[in-house]
Parts: structure tokens; C-alpha cells; sequence
């Protein structure tokens, strides 16, 4: 098995860290799962650090047992990074085209994003790092223009760039706690990217769609169009907060609470009144729905995303959360799973139980972003301060391709 044919993707969530090893398809489909480990999460809150030691031993812990499934040394990974400090912001920019002859050269198209870059409000940027910079549109002189814009000739070009950025300072924790458990970062990917590169299908990004990852303590989405990714963000509640609501309606301790909710979510009674399980799950939900709405009636999108909205994540097992989305946000909703039988998902046999559900979304397509992308074996240095360089460039280029 060539180590170059070979990524790893470790997802580290406020409630379990995830590491799949997979190894490229033969066929050139989707990566082929060949080992995953996984520990509870120690020394998280809301995807940010609050102690390191515990965080170290816990990614240990996830990529031992990733490596004895597959057998392969683990020294080399894609990270997603995550939580509540993550967050986008469009910005336009605009430059004159530099050649005499008025054609478009690829260092007019770096200038116009690097406008966009300084367009950023420093109240938007302040304590943040830009780690994927992509374009959503651009225009020659007024006109919106299919594709990329080299080689086509005017006077002046705009563009509109979708920027994703995180609190500097945890990603940094975070690339030093996953080094200091002995595995190199290459690059890093916002988890809602990384789930969306598995969990949504190419006619629902083009035609326009949602994907809510609903995590313990955050729920992240991401907004597409035209395959494009236009928007992101990540609010500060989660499935956490229905077991403390659960708790708190029905006077249980936290881990009975958390019982009854796994218990609905497999299908099973709880021995508590229905309805009033029913009425506490439903009030959360519908939070989370409003502010899911909220965002998108801001970007001007609410009701216009054919493809509907994808639900992924830990959350996503509550049996009515499909018919409640479609109630709240009149959209087309659906509950994504990524069983190994899938065509989106190729596993071992000795993977095929533990790999059950989408909460394997952000690490599996961590690999495939490390396998379908260039500048793989191309490691980071000195705790990732080139990796940041790295990530934007790489996720560009992936992007370049669909470009509207």
C-alpha cells in the first residue's frame, strides 16, 4: 500500500474525537475506509481547548486505535477546526486590469481577491485567521462572467469572496495538541466544509441547499449555491441543551435525561409521558430552526434553496427533526446518514458497524479533500505557521473548478 495513495482526517469534537484512515479508490470514486478510532472528548468546550493534557491524551487515544484497526503509522493528518469561534464574511474588491491589451491574467484575478481581503472590517478580522478564501463570483466591467475570468479581456474586474475564518489562538492550541499526540497537520479544513464534501450530492449544491451539522454544544451550517459554498456559521447550542431541557421539564439527573433522549432517538419508549417528551424536544428544536432562518433571511436565501436542508451530526437522530424542519423553514428536508453500504462511503468490513451514522461526515471528508487535492505530503512546519498559507491556496484551487 503506497503511503501517498493514503489520508487521515481527524475530527475533534466537543464530545468525541474521530480519526478515519482511508486509502484511494482504484476506480477513482470516494475514498475506501480502512480503519477509524474514536475516544470521548476530554478537555473541550463549545470546539475550543480548556486543558490540554486531557486533550492531548484523548486524540492519542483516537488514533491508536485508528491505527490498529488499519494498520497503517499515523504521523500525518488533515484537522477540522471547528466550535464557536469559527465564522465567514463576504467581501467584494475591485482593480483595474493591468495588461496593455486588456486581458485578464491570473495575477489581475490574486490582485482582486487580495482587495477583497483588505475590504474586511478589522472588527470582523480582529483575533481571527482567513483559512479558506473562496471566490463566489466575478465580473469584467459590470457583467458577471461564467467560470474563471483568465484570458478574457477588459478594464476593470470585481469579485465577491466568501472568507472563513477562526479565533487564531484555538487553532493554534489545536494543531499544538494534536502535534504534541505525535501526528503533523498538512492542512486544516472548517468542519462544515469537510461534511459538506461527503454528505451533499452535486445536484443539491448546484440548485442551492443547507447543511445543519447539529453537534453537542454548536450547531454549524453551511450555505450552498451553484456548488458553490456562500455562506457559513455556527450558533452556541446543540443536542446538549435538549438532554439539559429534558433533564430540567422532566426533574431527572443529566444522565438519565441523556438515556431517555437515546432511547427516542432508537425508537424505544422512555416510560415518561409523550407528549410532554414531545413538547421539551420540540421548543429546542424550534430555537434552533429559528435561528437557522434568522441567517438565512439575512443573506437572502430564506425559502429560495430548492435542495432543501441536510441534516448531519449527532443531533440529527430525533425522529420528528425532518417534518419540523420542513415546518420552520419551508424548505425540502432530510436527514443524511452515511451507512457503509452507501455509494457515498466505502468501508472495510471490519468498519461497517462502527461507521453508523453521519457523525463521521467532517472526518471522512477530511479525506477526501487530502486525497482529491494537490500538495499532499507537502507537511506543514514549525506548529502550522505555513499550513495557514497552505489552506487557503489549496481549498482555492479545489474550488477554482467550480466557479460559477
Amino acid at each position: 500500500m503506497k503511503k501517498g495513495n493514503i489520508a487521515v482526517g481527524i475530527d475533534i469534537g466537543t464530545h468525541q474525537v474521530k480519526v478515519v484512515v482511508s486509502q484511494e479508490s482504484e476506480s477513482g470514486g470516494m475514498p475506501t475506509i480502512i480503519g477509524v478510532g474514536n475516544a470521548e472528548s476530554k478537555g473541550l468546550r463549545h470546539g475550543y481547548i480548556t486543558h490540554q493534557a486531557d486533550a492531548i491524551r484523548s486524540i492519542h487515544k483516537a488514533v491508536r486505535q485508528a491505527q490498529k484497526a488499519s494498520r497503517v503509522k499515523i504521523d500525518k493528518a488533515f484537522l477540522s477546526i471547528g466550535g464557536v469561534g469559527l465564522s465567514s464574511f463576504v467581501s467584494t474588491g475591485t482593480t483595474m486590469i493591468t495588461r496593455a491589451d486588456s486581458e485578464i491574467t491570473q495575477l489581475d484575478v490574486d490582485n482582486v481577491i487580495e482587495e477583497s481581503t483588505l475590504q474586511i472590517p478589522s472588527s470582523v478580522s480582529v483575533n481571527k485567521k482567513v483559512i479558506h478564501t473562496i471566490p463566489i463570483q466575478f465580473k469584467i466591467d459590470g457583467k458577471s462572467v461564467m467560470g474563471d475570468p483568465v484570458g478574457l479581456k477588459g478594464v476593470k474586474i470585481e469579485t465577491k469572496v466568501l472568507f472563513i475564518m477562526c479565533l487564531e489562538h484555538h487553532l493554534s492550541e489545536l494543531i499544538q495538541a494534536v502535534e504534541d499526540a505525535g501526528v503533523e497537520i498538512i492542512d486544516v479544513m472548517a468542519s462544515p466544509l469537510a461534511a459538506s464534501l461527503v454528505a451533499l450530492t452535486k445536484p443539491e449544491k448546484i440548485q442551492g441547499c443547507v447543511l445543519a451539522n447539529i453537534g453537542s454544544e454548536t450547531v454549524s451550517i453551511i450555505v450552498y449555491e451553484n456548488d458553490i459554498p456562500v455562506s457559513l456559521e455556527v450558533f452556541k447550542v446543540g443536542s446538549n441543551d435538549i438532554t439539559n431541557d429534558i433533564a430540567l421539564g422532566l426533574q431527572v439527573s443529566l444522565s438519565d435525561a441523556q438515556k431517555i433522549k437515546h432511547t427516542l432517538n432508537d425508537g424505544g419508549g422512555s416510560g415518561h409521558p409523550k407528549k410532554k417528551l414531545e413538547e421539551i424536544i420540540t421548543a429546542r428544536l424550534s430555537d434552533i430552526f429559528e435561528l437557522i432562518e434568522s441567517h438565512l433571511k439575512k443573506i437572502d436565501r430564506s425559502g429560495m434553496l430548492p435542495g432543501g436542508i441536510i441534516i448531519t451530526g449527532g443531533g440529527s437522530g430525533i425522529t420528528t427533526i425532518e417534518d419540523l424542519a420542513k415546518a420552520y423553514l419551508k424548505l425540502p428536508s432530510k436527514v443524511t446518514r452515511l451507512a457503509c453500504d452507501d455509494t457515498k462511503m466505502q468501508c472495510s468490513d471490519s468498519d461497517k458497524i462502527r461507521m453508523k451514522d453521519s457523525t463521521w461526515a467532517v472526518a471522512y471528508g477530511l479525506c477526501v479533500f487530502g486525497l482529491h487535492s494537490d500538495g499532499i505530503g507537502t507537511v506543514s512546519s514549525g506548529r502550522g505557521k505555513k499550513m495557514f498559507k497552505m489552506g487557503k491556496n489549496k481549498v482555492l484551487s479545489w474550488f477554482k473548478q467550480f466557479l460559477p
